[in-house]
């Protein structure tokens, strides 16, 4: 796969909504001079992570970091696509990553659609200003195997036929800044670009959606297994959540969120061990 271009002039970012995602999206307001982000509505069951996405631009730009955003809309794919994770799909399963259910959450080649179009947009970038551009994932080591989209194989025979398929493409790098980390390694950036860019963690990770599972208050659900894996990295952390969590009985403390993933893992542990 191409490496970052010399000039770190535009960069491109995959935005969700999610805690990843928004954290590339401050370290690239820090990298870069100008910042594009765009979101994709595919009828994604947990659609808050698009208002989410909006709400943190905003929060953004009020505080002098201007982001140029888009959201793409997809959605006439929601009757085609056979996903839990879509409207009409499967109820998502609960639990850990690992567990073999979890491949109900895949969206059958969301990733190269995505990427379709953000390399469009940063070639397109680079071509009207004549300068390079860089399209920011947030992949990072944590990505599951449940999804093949998200390996690395993926990623460089995607990257191969975006070349193949377009003049100029030399003009467009790659920038992923926690292709080595994780989630907990993420949010830690976070912490520190907060700081670095005056403004404030909790304002910043509220207007964020990890959830697979969210109410139809907005409200994130804490069973899911993205939810677990956000919760597990805010634990290591030693932060609480800012966002709000709910279960079927309403609102709940975020310490009851907490103690329910802290089980979860206790748990798989205990069963890897076993293994």
């Amino acid at each position: 796969m191409a490496q970052l271009s010399m000039k770190r002039k535009h960069a491109v970012v995959s935005l969700s909504g999610g805690m990843d995602s928004s954290t590339l999206l401050l370290r690239a307001i820090k990298e870069y001079d100008t910042v594009t982000g765009i979101s994709f509505d595919y009828g994604q069951k947990h659609r808050v992570e698009l208002e989410r996405a909006q709400q943190l631009v905003d929060y953004l730009g009020d505080n002098g970091h201007k982001v140029n955003y888009k959201q793409i809309k997809l959605d006439g794919l929601v009757d085609l696509l056979d996903s839990a994770l879509v409207q009409g799909g499967d109820d998502v399963p609960e639990g850990h990553y690992e567990n073999d259910n979890m491949k109900e959450t895949v969206v059958p080649n969301r990733n190269k659609m995505f990427a379709s179009i953000v390399q469009a947009v940063a070639l397109s970038v680079s071509n009207r200003t004549d300068e390079n551009c860089d399209i920011a994932l947030g992949i990072h080591a944590g990505d599951h195997a449940v999804y093949p989209d998200c390996r690395q194989e993926f990623r460089d025979a995607d990257d191969k036929a975006f070349r193949e398929g377009n003049w100029d493409h030399e003009s467009v790098g790659y920038f992923t800044p926690y292709l080595l980390g994780d989630k907990f390694d993420i949010l830690l950036d976070g912490e520190v670009l907060c700081a670095e860019l005056g403004i404030e963690f909790d304002e910043v990770y509220k207007r964020t959606n990890t959830s697979y599972k969210p109410y139809p208050s907005g409200n994130s659900d804490y069973k899911s297994a993205s939810s677990v894996e956000r919760i597990e990295a805010f634990i290591k952390l030693g932060r609480k959540d800012p966002v709000q969590y709910e279960d079927e009985s309403g609102e709940v403390d975020y310490k009851v969120a907490e103690a329910h993933v802290t089980k979860i893992l206790t748990d798989h542990v205990a069963e890897k061990g076993r293994d």
